[in-house]
């Protein structure tokens, strides 16, 4: 069931008793995968020594043979791994991948935070309580590094990568841009301006709303896409009146 290695998720030495069912587990994480029910770490009072099994209470040395069982060892969350600049924040309530002094607490968030994003991001109330909306994963308590977008909602970075790879750009639970698109927007000025809408209906106009910031516009239509003329984004959607009114307009031909 393990090595003094420890697992695939952490470099350990011993085995953790589990509190709920008494069986032996590197990790929770192995523990789960194995159990149909979950593992509560705080609750977690004895550990195993991988080297000469004396089953003993939680502590970061063994007091039989004396080996060590994590570099990094947590009293609270019974965290044992290599050392990665590790820290308990308590207002989270476990441990997190440091170092501390690159991190702060947002209190709105309830999350630690990189130390560039204070007072350089959108609180959103609670938002790491909330699971990923692209894996449905816990976000709070997941060792994967939560992205943070500018609408301030959270994704796995794992996640947010993936999303990328797939071309899409927008905030799963928002809609908002996931990065800054000035760019793209820009590309997408020279795409248009390169392609003319026909002659018939280079005058037609919808009414759009943004994404972005919110705005509604009357702006002129294109296959291509259609620019905020608030902030000048392209991560626009025709608004219902619109809709309707085009889709009568492209099946008659024009007015």
């Amino acid at each position: 069931m393990a090595s003094p290695a420890g697992c695939e998720h952490y470099v350990r030495s011993c085995l953790l008793k589990a509190p709920c069912c008494g069986k032996l587990y590197v990790c929770r994480l192995c523990h789960d995968a194995e159990e149909n029910h979950q593992m509560d770490r705080f609750q977690v009072r004895e550990v195993q020594c991988s080297d000469c099994h004396t089953l003993q209470q939680a502590q970061q040395t063994c007091q039989q043979c004396h080996v060590q069982f994590g570099e990094y060892y947590c009293d609270i969350c019974h965290l044992f791994d290599k050392d990665k600049k590790q820290y308990h924040c308590q207002l989270c309530g476990i441990c997190r991948i440091g170092p501390r002094e690159k991190y702060f607490h947002c209190g709105k968030c309830n999350l630690c935070l990189a130390t560039s994003l204070r007072g350089n991001h959108k609180c959103v109330e609670n938002v790491s309580r909330q699971n990923c909306p692209v894996c449905m994963e816990d976000i709070h308590t997941s060792r994967v590094r939560a992205q943070v977008l500018p609408c301030g909602h959270l994704l796995h970075k794992t996640c947010f990568d993936d999303m990328i790879r797939t071309g899409a750009y927008r905030c799963p639970l928002c809609m908002h841009s996931a990065w800054n698109m000035e760019d793209h927007w820009e590309q997408m000025d020279k795409e248009i301006a390169q392609s003319p809408m026909p002659t018939e209906y280079q005058d037609a106009t919808v009414k759009i709303i943004c994404n972005d910031c919110q705005a509604h516009c009357m702006v002129p239509f294109h296959v291509l896409g259609m620019k905020c003329s608030s902030c000048g984004s392209y991560n626009t959607f025709l608004s219902k009146t619109s809709q309707s009114a085009s889709s009568l307009f492209f099946v008659t031909g024009g007015s």
